[in-house]
């Protein structure tokens, strides 16, 4: 079965920004796209108030996905469109219509003046819980916001996009989130940079003195497992240009970093499941709230 893009839409500025992308992102998959409107049940009480009643409330839910793929046929055409309603836990509610998505796309609010997201609790458990890659995306997250700017610095959906972000974590490199990061820059025509970050052993970092020569032996040895771990990848993907970059110190901090100019980035969440419940990970929850560009979170074993 074809599977499509999901959207979760609320009607938020947020959500509008993620259902934008989420139909570049169907066009360039050659997939659909499916709006998800989560109808959270009125509260008796509520339900019997003359302007909250519960038709009320379902006519304005309705409404909502109705007019927005109306108006995202308008302005991708040759995209399908399709609505579904569905009624419970938005977070739980969400996390179910992704297991039959490509990927699930959820919207964030932008952290003010700064780069970065605003991630509410639906978001955080809807990723933790997805079976599928979800991707956030931040309001007023634009087309041009993710390409190069044009000859007279101009932000423009014309220009090439801007690179994929990959952050790798080396001692674990699961083939879906690399072959999720390559296939995504390959269908924008753009670079991958996958991007490491290391830290020296315990015993080398605690009570020794500085050894320049010592450091650079590590960088060396880090340089070269990130090559060899993305080095399969590069000859099953030869037009992909890759660039290995392998930084000492946090991962996180270096993934933000790099995310300010992506169109992309993509970090992974290994998927645990105990009776303490799923987890996102310290690299990943804190690419979430920081970078500056659409961050595709990737489950894998």
């Amino acid at each position: 079965m074809l599977r499509s893009i999901t959207v979760g839409l609320d009607g938020s500025q947020e959500s509008r920004a993620a259902a934008e992308w989420a139909a570049r992102e169907a066009k360039l998959r050659g997939l659909p796209l499916k709006i998800v409107q989560v109808w959270e049940p009125v509260p008796e009480p509520m339900a019997q108030a003359p302007l909250l009643g519960e038709e009320t409330h379902q006519h304005w839910t309705e409404r909502i996905p109705r007019e927005a793929a109306q108006g995202l046929r308008m302005r991708h055409p040759g995209v399908e469109v399709s609505t579904e309603q569905v009624s419970g836990n938005p977070a739980e509610a969400l996390a179910e219509a992704g297991k039959s998505a490509e990927l699930l796309v959820l919207g964030s609010r932008g952290l003010g003046g700064i780069g970065g997201f605003m991630v509410g609790s639906v978001g955080l458990s809807t990723i933790a819980h997805a079976d599928r890659p979800v991707v956030l995306v931040r309001a007023p997250e634009a087309a041009a916001d993710e390409h190069e700017a044009d000859p007279v610095g101009i932000p423009s959906a014309a220009t090439p996009f801007l690179p994929v972000v990959l952050g790798l974590d080396i001692e674990h490199p699961d083939d879906t989130l690399i072959e999720f990061a390559f296939d995504a820059a390959r269908r924008r025509a753009t670079s991958l940079r996958v991007v490491h970050g290391w830290n020296p052993p315990p015993y080398y970092a605690y009570g020794a003195p500085a050894n320049p020569a010592l450091h650079e032996a590590l960088a060396l040895g880090d340089a070269e497992a990130l090559a060899e771990a993305v080095r399969p990848w590069r000859q099953k993907y030869p037009d992909v240009e890759v660039v290995e970059d392998s930084r000492y110190g946090s991962a996180a901090v270096h993934v933000v970093d790099a995310a300010r100019g992506a169109s992309l980035v993509v970090v992974g969440r290994r998927i645990r499941r105990n009776p303490f419940g799923a987890h996102i990970g310290h690299v990943a929850h804190a690419v979430l709230h920081h970078s500056a560009a659409p961050v595709a979170v990737v489950p894998h074993g």
